[in-house]
């Protein structure tokens, strides 16, 4: 059967795979220049553009140039398309996470908990005994689902209310 211009079916052929695969899902820490500069852009496209968080400018602070600070990319099929970051903060074994952004059209892919997971277990072998979050309340559910509790309730953090969770880190994630 012919379609008309513009109304494209996909035909399955014998053998073939009933639906596209989706692209291979990884995380790791910038290695070079432009994959740091990657990771600054799409922070700033979320936070800052799409969220319209961090008025006056963009969501970098003291934390992007400390040299123990650990800035994570999502990669989709190779694409840089996601970013986490995470740095020891004051207590013993404390650690932080945040900067978890993912670009619009990558949503679907589910690339969020690998970020989260990577954090966590990074976290981890560094010797994080508790890792802490402030995350939008839109989000509790996803970082419930990871493990994470609720610790306290809603504090105003770049303008907008923020819940902190909280996570026990043991290795072997």
């Amino acid at each position: 059967m012919a379609s008309a211009p513009g109304n494209r079916q996909a035909v399955l052929l014998p053998g073939a795979p009933d639906a596209p695969r989706a692209p291979a899902l990884a995380c790791r820490p910038v290695r070079t220049a432009a994959e740091r500069a990657e990771h600054l852009r799409i922070r700033h496209e979320v936070f800052v553009a799409e969220q319209g968080l961090f008025a006056g400018g963009g969501d970098g602070d003291a934390h992007d140039s400390d040299p123990a600070t650990i800035l994570v990319i999502g990669l989709a099929g190779g694409d840089i398309c996601g970013t986490v970051r995470l740095y020891p903060v004051p207590g013993p074994g404390m650690w932080k996470g945040d900067r978890l952004a993912v670009l619009p059209g990558y949503r679907h892919l589910g690339l969020g908990a690998p970020l989260v997971r990577f954090a966590v277990a990074t976290a981890a072998e560094r010797g994080g005994r508790q890792m802490e979050a402030f995350i939008q309340p839109a989000n509790v559910v996803f970082f419930n689902r990871l493990g994470w509790q609720r610790s306290g309730g809603l504090v105003e953090y770049a303008g907008i209310p923020h819940q902190r969770m909280v996570i026990g880190l043991t290795l072997g994630w």
